[in-house]
């Protein structure tokens, strides 16, 4: 009679790989040869200085808009002690402004490549169980959640904002604004626990005998050295660096400054051809609103005035090579602007020793910005201009025709289009 051969159970069936499933909270179930202290020190360091340069120049950005000078230039008025940093900004260097956020938003394209690296090579640490083993241990695992949740929503938020993608909800600025504070608390928290042992790591590297605590304890065969990973997160950068950093500066990059808007376009023959943001049929401004019936009205001590474009036209006429720089991070070259200096519709308005602020309103009647405020020390600027022509041409209609406000070093949205009204005054 044969033998009866004994069918395994279902629990027998299972392969030992079944048997042994692992979890992220498991050590052994991160198993890349490339994840080690070293490693993460150098993308830290890294990320030190290039978040410390971010937050920096953002915070000078925010500054740039005069925030404190009227209601309609800030666009977080519940900042409270947030807003210590604001100081008048200054109008020279007549590039600064391009400058500081050319640097912000280029900055924080490039740190793309090395921001994923590094949470790519802590992530185990973020499903380490227990959550916290002691006080200590909460506190830095709380740093850790601002640092990371900050760091993602300031990423996401400014490449949208850079892509001119507002899918998020609110406004950019008062998002990214408060989101930039959140980040930072996490970031001092982890810089002040981290450092330390960064530094020491570098120097010195692991201890003999101590185990590396990034180290997978059973790690896959490498296929990538952690030098070969470091040179490829240094490659993604660079090549970032290449394909955005020219729509910012000048030179041969502007060419291919492919992956930004108002980069490597060609803007297309004539006086004229340079970046936009924001066209005529865009925000709805007919040709009749810039017509033989537009008037320019100048209110201030001496009261109400009303200027044709012609009569702006006979007035002194002056001339300033300035560029447009916007807080996406593109910037024009130098154009040459030519109209009528504000000091001196600041002193047929009433103010002819020292000009004071202006507000200037424009024929946009929706978005923000269509009415914005310069300070005194902007008005005063012998190259700020209610500017008629640009490189020896009339404004088309995109540009701000019949009439726009170029001053040195603002932001693009203080440099108002399609310019109606100008009231001289303390404000």
């Amino acid at each position: 009679m044969p033998e009866r051969r004994r069918i395994p159970s279902l629990p027998d069936r299972l392969p030992d790989r079944l048997t042994a499933l692992r979890t992220p909270a498991d050590p052994g179930f991160w198993r890349s040869p490339v994840r080690g202290a070293r490693f993460t020190a150098v993308l830290g360091l890294v990320l030190l200085v290039g978040l410390t340069l971010l937050f920096v120049t953002g915070l000078l950005s925010y500054a740039a808009y005069n925030p404190d000078l009227d209601p309609v230039n800030d666009k977080t008025p519940d900042k409270g002690w947030l807003g210590f940093y604001l100081f008048a900004w200054p109008s020279g260097p007549h590039w600064l402004y391009r400058l500081t956020q050319g640097l912000h938003v280029t900055v924080g394209i490039v740190l793309v490549p090395v921001l994923l690296a590094k949470l790519w090579s802590v992530i185990p640490r973020l499903f380490a169980l227990p959550p916290a083993r002691s006080v200590g241990h909460a506190l830095e695992r709380i740093s850790l959640l601002l640092l990371v949740g900050g760091a993602l929503f300031e990423f996401l938020t400014g490449l949208l904002n850079i892509q001119l993608d507002y899918l998020f909800p609110g406004s950019f600025y008062t998002l990214h604004f408060y989101g930039a504070w959140v980040f930072l608390a996490g970031f001092v928290a982890h810089v002040a626990l981290k450092l330390p042992q960064a530094v020491r790591v570098l120097r010195s590297g692991i201890p003999r005998g101590e185990p590396d605590p990034l180290a997978a304890p059973d790690p896959l065969p490498a296929t990538l050295s952690r030098r070969g990973a470091l040179a490829m997160v240094g490659a993604g950068s660079l090549l970032l660096l290449v394909t955005s950093v020219g729509r910012s500066f000048d030179g041969p990059l502007r060419r291919i400054a492919l992956l930004t808007p108002r980069g490597g376009t060609e803007q297309g023959p004539g006086p004229n051809a340079f970046q936009v943001n924001k066209t005529a049929a865009a925000v709805r401004i007919a040709p009749a609103d810039t017509g033989e019936r537009w008037r320019l009205t100048v209110r201030g001590p001496a009261g109400e005035l009303r200027f044709s474009r012609a009569e702006l036209l006979a007035m002194e006429q002056h001339s300033a090579a300035l560029p447009i720089a916007c807080v996406e991070g593109w910037s024009t070259s130098d154009q040459l602007w030519r109209g009528v200096r504000l000091s001196d519709l600041a002193a047929l308005a009433g103010y002819p020793d020292s000009p004071p602020d202006v507000f200037v309103e424009s024929l946009q009647r929706s978005g923000s910005f269509r009415k914005a405020a310069l300070r005194d020390n902007q008005v005063r600027d012998g190259r700020s201009l209610l500017a008629l022509e640009v490189n020896g041409a009339p404004l088309s209609p995109d540009h701000g025709y019949p009439a726009r406000i170029i001053v040195p070093a603002a932001p693009g949205v203080l440099n108002t289009k399609w310019v109606e009204t100008l009231t001289f005054g303390e404000l």
